[in-house]
């Protein structure tokens, strides 16, 4: 059993302790938005908040967030919507998560702040440009 903080409600699930993240949250809580991609940390598209940081969920064990608070891409996410990043989608949550951290450590990202907090999350239709502008846009919200 362990009780997790996933966006801001408290969650007690009983699960093996080395059960990655990504699969509590989408096979135990319900919590679908955050995708299965390469199941490796390499591609980004499990990224979740792990205490304002991201991490990537397909590889950290339950047991290692017991205490911390999760943030899921569906607390986040406004300015994806009206700038209509997603092409296919798959990939987004984990762009969301990664951009979001980004924009909570810097109000004011410059294209390479951008392009360095993303480098790790691969979106395969190209919606780079789309990515960006929805990053300064949400930037100016912050």
């Amino acid at each position: 059993m362990a009780t997790l903080n996933i966006n801001g409600r408290e969650v007690t699930v009983d699960v093996p302790a080395d059960m990655p993240v990504l699969w509590v949250l989408r096979d135990v809580v319900g919590l679908t938005g955050t995708k299965f991609g390469c199941g490796m940390a390499l591609c980004g598209a499990c990224t979740v908040h792990l205490d304002g940081q991201p991490i990537r969920s397909c590889v950290i064990p339950v047991a290692a967030v017991a205490g911390k608070r999760i943030t899921t891409t569906e607390a986040i996410g406004e300015a994806w919507l009206d700038l209509e990043v997603v092409q296919c989608g798959y990939c987004q949550s984990g762009q969301i998560m990664s951009a979001s951290a980004l924009v909570a450590k810097n109000a004011h990202p410059s294209d390479a702040d951008i392009d360095g907090a993303m480098s790790g999350n691969i979106c395969r239709c190209g919606t780079y440009p789309r990515i960006r502008a929805a990053i300064k846009q949400a930037a100016k919200g912050a």
